[in-house]
């Protein structure tokens, strides 16, 4: 579990400040002055030689394939709620990085999030003395023919 928080810790990190400099860049590029085929090219064009925009993409795809490996070796509703941890980075990174000013009430919200991804990690934690999830009893049954378990994750095979 350590490894996994370590991992995911620095795949948010990555997350947050690529998020923080595309918005400085997209922010620089500046607004639709009319919605024509010319300006959304002139858009395109200002963000695609913009270096925050670049980096903060470039950024949000490492993220991105880490993300792919967290979800190809871990349960979807394990790594998905903490990944809302970034919107705490983020918050942080907009504030130190950008000098952002962060309200108190955003604080607060900043706050919920950690209770809520505190509540799913005990919860994975918990559950990792109680045997094998169903992903992998479906896997154990799709390799050895019937197998079957009781309520307590145990494995018996039909004689």
């Amino acid at each position: 579990m350590i490894k996994l928080v370590a991992f995911l810790l620095v795949a948010l990190v990555i997350e947050a400040v690529g998020v923080v400099y595309l918005s400085h860049g997209l922010k620089q590029i500046g607004e639709v002055q009319q919605y024509s085929l010319k300006e959304v090219g002139r858009l395109i064009a200002r963000g695609a030689t913009n270096r925050h925009v670049l980096f903060g993409a470039a950024l949000e795809t490492v993220f991105f394939f880490m993300l792919l490996v967290l979800l190809k070796r871990h349960d979807v509703s394990l790594i998905w709620p903490l990944t809302s941890l970034g919107f705490v980075l983020t918050a942080l990174a907009a504030k130190f990085i950008r000098q952002e000013d962060v309200s108190a009430l955003r604080w607060s919200g900043v706050v919920l999030i950690v209770i809520g991804a505190g509540l799913v990690g005990w919860r994975e934690k918990s559950k990792g003395t109680q045997g094998a999830s169903a992903l992998d009893r479906q896997t154990l049954t799709s390799r050895r023919g019937a197998v079957s378990s009781d309520s307590s994750g145990n494995f018996e095979q039909p004689l």
